[in-house]
């Protein structure tokens, strides 16, 4: 199987071995079955399965071996999640001793473990839940990457870097997968849409705590907010960035750039199967 549009130096963009993966996850092969096309893949709407395979695609890097989380958080899709990884790197061209800030890290940690697992960068995450923070901070312990990952809570809902970054840090780049919907309601919907769409036991597959999938205001509030608190710490951060889902939003986020002084404004596409997303970056810096 296959993933489309990947970045070059995703390694699963010529798609996967499923018996180097039972060797990484030996959970994984009860969930392996061959589709009506006669080839070997995993059922999708099945929440199970979905973790055990992102479980060994994520072990396929030697620095991690354990990667336990809630049920009810996210499953992040470890290919998807690599690609801003490589892009983020391009945008640094290859920095060497590379810090990074992770705006809300979540219970799995991902960013971070795969950040430091491919190119050995330093993070700082951060997150405003005690609990994904606790579950974060024990895969952290567990794969003994104390020393390289950081974790910080933020304490207001209302802050995104204030109340995180602290006068004597630099940062090489800070790195974001914003909330998407505006309301509880607005996500539970879609995911009784997605449901409906795969099969009622697909349920779990979207599930996800409020802070991982709402904002008042939706994803455009959360960037905004993001870039107007960037610009108090612009000499701090070389480059800000995060994922953005609604390409609507990237016009008003570029002009309230232009006014609060950035040097630099890009936009990075990226293409995972048949979705688009895309990376914005920006700095004050020259």
């Amino acid at each position: 199987m296959k993933e489309k549009g990947l970045h070059s130096k995703n390694k699963f963009n010529k798609g996967y071995n499923f018996d180097d993966l039972i060797n990484k996850n030996p959970l994984l092969k009860e969930f392996v079955t061959k589709n009506e096309f006669d080839a070997i893949t995993i059922d999708f709407s099945n929440p199970k399965a979905v973790k055990e395979l992102n479980k060994a695609l994520l072990f396929t890097y030697d620095k991690i071996s354990v990667w336990n989380f809630p049920d009810e958080n996210l499953c992040p899709p470890i290919p998807g999640r690599v690609d801003y990884i490589h892009h983020l790197n391009d945008l640094l061209k290859d920095k060497k001793n590379v810090s990074i800030l992770d705006i809300g890290t979540g219970a799995t940690c991902i960013y971070p473990l795969l950040g430091n697992a491919v190119y050995g960068w330093k993070f700082v995450g951060t997150d405003i839940d005690l609990d994904s923070l606790d579950s974060a901070q024990d895969i952290i312990d567990d794969n003994e990457l104390d020393p390289q990952i950081l974790l910080r809570q933020q304490f207001d809902e209302n802050n995104i870097l204030t109340g995180i970054i602290e006068p004597e840090d630099t940062f090489t780049a800070a790195m974001c997968n914003p909330p998407f919907y505006k309301s509880a309601e607005e996500a539970r919907g879609a995911n009784r849409r997605k449901t409906r769409n795969l099969g009622t036991n697909a349920i779990r597959n979207f599930a996800g705590n409020n802070n991982e999938l709402w904002y008042v205001g939706g994803e455009k509030a959360f960037l905004h907010n993001y870039l107007y608190q960037s610009s108090l710490y612009k000499k701090q951060v070389t480059w800000f960035t995060s994922l953005v889902s609604k390409k609507e939003n990237i016009e008003s986020l570029q002009k309230s750039a232009k006014k609060l002084g950035t040097t630099t404004f890009k936009v990075i596409p990226m293409h995972q199967g048949n979705k688009v997303t895309r990376i914005i970056a920006w700095s004050y810096q020259n």
